[in-house]
């Protein structure tokens, strides 16, 4: 007699079984993420933070825990709603709390609540034990002006133009890192940069502003150029994916993009007057005094 495929227990009563299947994003979804709350790490002080989409601006970085309303200044309490976070409390017992305001690596204006700075120094002393055993590095201090200090030829910050839209990155440009997920559930680890021969070009354009704002003072700023790319090129660009990936579109993302749109008034401590340069220029005379070496 041929045995039953359908697993069953000692008194032959069948086992509920569930056939496991993989998630997956519908092509015509405004959010490619799978879920709300993304976690990652702060790339100031290391301490672990989540993500959350706002209404009309970008992500939101949150503590991931909630903490009593009482504890919390009402300008600083924060409620998430159906995968929303709101600058405002719920009226609720419980609230969140941006990782802004208690980032040990941020410089805190005002008298904080006590339960705040008691937070502020337990991750503190976390960013240090990660710092001792080499799982995470500081970012550089800041110069003279309060600005990080940068190396000219490679800014933190580039203002990247895609599809005629210019954007601000959050990282150099050889630090941009595919955001789709592997079969192996992890990000993937294939740079943008590095995916293919195909990039932009360092331009020196007009730093003007947009309809109704004001001029800036500077004539003109650094900017990567995409538009020499073509289409299919620059939305993979734009949706921050390796050439794999972007063919692959039922391919989920575990992270957010790097881009925020540009503006010239908010950003203006990240525009560049020249054009940044790997080469170094050759040294008049170089050459006589390298044959008199000789």
């Amino acid at each position: 007699m041929r045995p039953s495929p359908v697993p069953r227990r000692w008194d032959n009563s069948p086992v509920p079984f569930h056939p496991r299947r993989s998630l997956c994003v519908d092509p015509d979804s405004p959010s490619r993420l799978l879920r709300c709350a993304q976690r990652d790490r702060c790339h100031k002080c290391g301490n672990p933070a989540e993500w959350y989409q706002r209404v009309r601006d970008r992500p939101v970085l949150l503590h991931p825990q909630e903490l009593p309303t009482t504890a919390v200044p009402a300008d600083h309490r924060w409620h998430v709603s159906s995968g929303l976070a709101y600058p405002s409390g719920d009226g609720g017992a419980w609230c969140r709390l941006t990782h802004e305001s208690i980032c040990p690596a941020q410089d805190i204006d005002g008298p904080a609540a006590s339960e705040l700075t008691r937070l502020r120094r337990t991750l503190a002393v976390n960013t240090r034990r990660l710092v001792d055993a080499g799982q995470f590095t500081p970012a550089a201090p800041a110069g003279p002006a309060g600005r990080p200090a940068e190396d000219p030829c490679r800014p933190a910050r580039p203002v990247v133009q895609i599809l005629y839209v210019r954007y601000l990155a959050a990282r150099p440009l050889d630090e941009i890192q595919c955001v789709a997920q592997t079969r192996r559930r992890d990000r993937c680890t294939l740079r943008m940069l590095d995916a293919d021969g195909s990039a932009g070009v360092w331009r020196l354009v007009p730093a003007t502003a947009t309809q109704g704002q004001l001029a800036l003072p500077a004539e003109v700023m650094a900017l990567y150029d995409l538009s020499s790319l073509p289409y299919t090129e620059q939305l993979r660009w734009r949706t921050q994916r390796c050439p794999q990936h972007a063919a692959t579109p039922t391919a989920a993302d575990l992270a957010l993009t790097d881009w925020e749109p540009f503006d010239p008034l908010v950003h203006h401590a990240y525009v560049h007057r020249r054009l940044p340069t790997h080469s170094r220029r050759p040294h008049p005379g170089g050459g006589a005094q390298k044959a008199a070496r000789r």
